[in-house]
């Protein structure tokens, strides 16, 4: 028996020595599994700062038993609470440190071996709620993009998710099915790796020859037309250039909104009969607004995915399934022949539920301002969750199995009718009035009324994450995932460029993870029996990572109120203990350091990181938190807020120069507000209290805790003292933050602490 998950993993994938069915010799290579370095390491870091946190939490509660004072017991209560919760987060990230390993791909290989007449079919699920949030320009670039794959044409299918009901969109596509007769051929005869038309053409090779200008300007005109229609609200009579798109628009009637519609399901391209300029097939493309009803629930982007999963089984039923969002466009052409490279091994098929590509972001600063490149999340955990059963579901990026979809590995994928099974052939034209109607009942409002889609089957429901949600469930079902993260990124995107799009996404977050940490599923009880005990500690760092919000409130504000009332809530210099303290601080900052730069990130990448550590948990997790508690009473319902992907020049500069945005008057903004005001008088009073000569040798560590939050806070104080541009603080927050603060202050000096 294997005796480690790496192990176990190369047993599988039959590249293990002492396998019982060894691989045969003139088998060829089409991946391989490489352990890191720095796993021994780790793990002796690991036992001796495991020792250290427990002798903290015995120096706490000694002195929890030893207090005098009702002051004393709740400093000590809430320090050994915040405590708890910060080695909790410490001890289950070690999962992902145990057995973080590396693979690599060889597509080549699989070329030379497996004919393009028995690659699985592709479908393509790209999800848009909004065309004012979410440009159609980007979303239609990300779409052609896909396209454009280095894959037999005839077998993808690309599906677009309009959950916003927009003809505006609808327009757009039916613009870029026009566009890709030109594109998609000009990518194929030059080879191009820049497949999204606007980054292709922003670059200088776009000027490298008479067809590539010719291809440009068409590009260009069409930009125009989607454009002006976007800007205008409506789709004209004059963009309208045959009947059959005048009856597609004719669905838009008065009663028509985005939120009580019918189904609308418009085939674009079909592979059948559609052409490029060259004669070749061009993918199938279809577009899909599901019903809408206010007296419906619709489980917001886990809702919109499960239709188009329902409808694409009825009308091409691929094999595999690439869920990608709307402004993540490919990056390497390549990326389904890694994806084969997998698929295609029967040592690991049998129980392989999807391939996960991390995300990247060419548009973030060179400072990365808010700590969006997520360098845990969205690498350095992934490869160390690949060591055990596999890297959780991104949301984006990730190529399942549409059999994975259906049912566990053992079951037989059976579904309501026989045309939704992901077994099904389908031997009728997508155009079909019995797919088509098919087609539109499953796509119906109520059709998952009373059966098993979002719970047992499909993705899954009972989460603001649906996509972390959706890949615990699978592995909790017996299916693994495989991390792949090539040289060359996969996929390309944006990332929010004001401070309040960031709080608001890490708000829903905080209030998914914790619906799912504290579901029937939680993965501390659920997730611990169902895939061991590291699988289910890693997704357990996940699901409560919003209670961080709880120390780093208190680390923000207890000491700093209790130095301006000359309390010590620390060790003196001159204790043993206080070499402690200095080892646990100085040993976390030092590894989560260690682990970003030997990612490939700079010191300021890290310092931004660590300083939106701190916001993240002060305010979208915290406020985050409290509406989830608020909800679980009753007393509040969450809402999904679209991220804002539309870029504003003045941001969009303010942005590149690493200054924060503020703008708008967000609640968010109070309580870094008031922890930056709090932090600074703190720190000005015990500095005054050092000048003076008093001997406050117990007050160090609170001072250099303030000192620290000051630095941090530098943005906050600058957008609130020395800016004009609209990107200020503002004065309505500013002010709310003051009187607030103020009332702490006077409520902790003349009240608490006295």
């Amino acid at each position: 028996m294997p005796s480690s998950p790496i192990e176990e993993m190369e047993v599988l994938s039959g590249r293990k020595h002492n396998t019982t069915v060894p691989a045969p010799t003139d088998t060829p290579t089409f991946h391989t599994v490489e352990r890191l370095p720095r796993n021994a390491v780790n793990r002796v870091f690991a036992v001796v700062y495991t020792w250290a946190i427990l002798a903290l939490l015995y120096r706490h509660t000694q002195t929890l038993f030893n207090s005098t004072t009702l002051v004393s017991f709740f400093l000590t209560l809430s320090l050994l609470v915040s405590d708890l919760v910060l080695a909790f987060t410490w001890g289950t990230s070690q999962a992902f440190r145990m057995y973080p390993i590396r693979r690599k791909q060889f597509p080549e290989n699989l070329k030379k071996n497996v004919s393009e007449q028995d690659f699985p079919g592709l479908d393509v699920f790209i999800c848009t709620a909004d065309p004012y949030k979410e440009p159609p320009m980007s979303v239609i670039n990300t779409a052609l993009s896909l396209m454009a794959y280095n894959y037999p044409t005839k077998k993808i299918s690309v599906y677009v998710s309009d959950d916003g009901g927009s003809a505006l969109t609808l327009f757009a596509f039916m613009e870029a099915a026009k566009f890709a007769s030109y594109w998609l051929p000009f990518c194929r005869e030059n080879n191009i790796m820049d497949r999204s038309p606007d980054v292709y053409f922003a670059s200088a090779l776009s000027c490298s020859s008479s067809v590539a200008q010719k291809i440009k300007e068409i590009y260009e005109n069409m930009k125009v037309r989607v454009e002006n229609v976007v800007n205008r609200g409506e789709v004209r009579e004059i963009y309208i250039t045959n009947g059959q798109e005048r009856k597609a628009f004719d669905k838009w009637t008065d009663t028509f909104t985005p939120q009580d519609h019918p189904t609308v399901i418009q085939v674009l391209l079909d592979s059948s009969t559609d052409k490029d300029i060259t004669g070749h097939c061009l993918p199938n493309l279809i577009y899909v607004s599901r019903q809408k009803s206010k007296t419906s629930t619709h489980h917001f982007k886990a809702g919109a995915l499960n239709v188009l999963l329902r409808v694409s089984t009825i009308m091409t039923n691929a094999p595999i399934i690439l869920t990608q969002d709307c402004d993540m466009y490919s990056n390497d052409p390549q990326t389904p022949l890694r994806v084969l490279c997998y698929v295609c091994d029967p040592a690991i098929e049998q129980t392989l539920g999807f391939v996960q590509f991390p995300q990247r972001f060419p548009g973030i600063n060179k400072d990365d301002t808010y700590g969006c490149e997520y360098k845990h999340l969205a690498v350095i955990h992934l490869l160390g969750f690949d060591g055990l059963r596999g890297p959780y579901y991104c949301g984006t990026g990730t190529f399942f199995r549409r059999r994975a979809l259906f049912g566990d590995p053992s079951t037989s994928g059976k579904a309501d009718i026989l045309e939704l099974s992901p077994d099904h052939i389908v031997n009728k034209p997508i155009k079909s009035p019995d797919i088509l109607a098919l087609a539109h009942q499953v796509a119906s409002c109520t059709y998952e009324n009373q059966n098993k889609w979002g719970y047992k089957m499909g993705f899954r429901y009972g989460s603001l994450v649906e996509d972390f949600y959706t890949g615990y469930r699978l592995q909790c079902d017996g299916w693994r995932s495989i991390f792949c993260n090539p040289e060359r990124a996969a996929f390309l995107g944006n990332v929010p460029i004001n401070l309040v799009d960031v709080l608001n996404q890490n708000k829903r977050w905080a209030v998914g993870l914790l619906e799912m940490g504290l579901s029937e599923y939680s993965p501390i009880i659920f997730g611990t029996q169902s895939i061991g005990l590291l699988m289910g500690l890693g997704y357990s760092h996940y699901a409560f990572w919003p209670l961080l919000s709880i120390p780093v409130t208190v680390y923000v504000f207890l000491p700093q109120l209790a130095l301006l009332n000359v309390v010590s809530v620390f060790p003196e210099i001159s204790e043993p203990w206080f070499l402690l303290y200095l080892f646990l601080f100085l040993g976390a900052y030092g590894q989560d350091f260690l682990e970003y730069v030997l990612g490939g990130a700079t010191f300021r990448k890290w310092w931004n990181a660590q300083r939106m550590w701190m916001i993240r948990n002060l305010s979208g997790f915290s406020l985050g938190t409290a509406e989830c508690f608020l909800k679980s009473i009753g007393l509040s319902a969450y809402g999904f807020i679209v991220t804002n992907k539309v870029v504003d020049d003045e941001q969009n500069k303010r942005y590149s120069q690493g200054i924060f945005e503020f703008g708008v008057p967000s609640p968010l903004f109070v309580p870094l507000t008031m922890a930056a005001i709090i932090n600074l008088f703190s720190f000005i009073w015990g500095t005054t209290l050092v000048l003076s000569g008093s001997n406050k040798e117990g007050l160090f560590l609170q001072m250099l805790l303030a000192g620290c939050i000051v630095v941090n806070c530098f943005p906050i104080y600058e957008a609130i003292a020395l800016r004009s541009d609209k990107g200020k603080m503002p004065t309505k927050i500013t002010i709310i933050a003051t009187l607030l603060a103020a009332v702490v202050l006077c409520t902790a000096t003349s009240s608490i602490f006295k």
